[in-house]
């Protein structure tokens, strides 16, 4: 794809950006500030910011404590954005995927058999962002979509 090809939004894509990190804990917070510096180019306020930080987070965890379990893997994030202050970002992770998507974005659900997560990443992505997708197979993995429109800012 051209770095000009026509995005999710209908915008044109502006820029993109690959990482790849393994997926660890400590590379959670290396995740949200990596995506928050390159999204701000387009000049988000600071709540804007924060939403993509946290949703991000949350994303970025739920590879690391569902996808891979106790296992290791790499995490997979894109970051594109688009005409109109459009952000794309995609997460991904090549661990053993969601059985029923459907019944894990449902608030509280869990398969944390320990007790200690709450069910609720799907859910705090959804409140932080215009729109989620989520993609899984199985013993691939996942790959999950977070969409924003950044505010209109008025000309100085």
């Amino acid at each position: 794809m051209s770095p000009r090809a026509k995005g999710i939004f209908g915008g044109e894509v502006l820029n993109r950006i690959q990482i790849k990190l393994p997926a660890i804990s400590v590379n959670e917070g290396m995740a949200r500030s990596a995506v928050a510096s390159f999204v701000s180019q387009l000049d988000p306020d600071v709540g804007e910011l924060a939403d993509i930080k946290c949703a991000v987070s949350e994303a970025v965890t739920n590879c690391i404590v569902h996808g891979y379990r106790a296992s290791t893997g790499l995490i997979y994030i894109t970051v594109t954005l688009l005409e109109g202050r459009a952000v794309k970002i995609e997460i991904r992770d090549r661990g053993c995927g969601i059985p029923d998507v459907r019944a894990a974005r449902q608030p509280l659900f869990t398969t944390d058999a320990d007790g200690e997560r709450s069910g609720m990443g799907f859910t705090v992505m959804e409140s932080f962002t215009d729109g989620v997708r989520v993609r899984s197979k199985v013993g691939v993995g996942t790959t999950v979509v977070l969409l924003k429109r950044l505010a209109t800012r008025a000309p100085l």
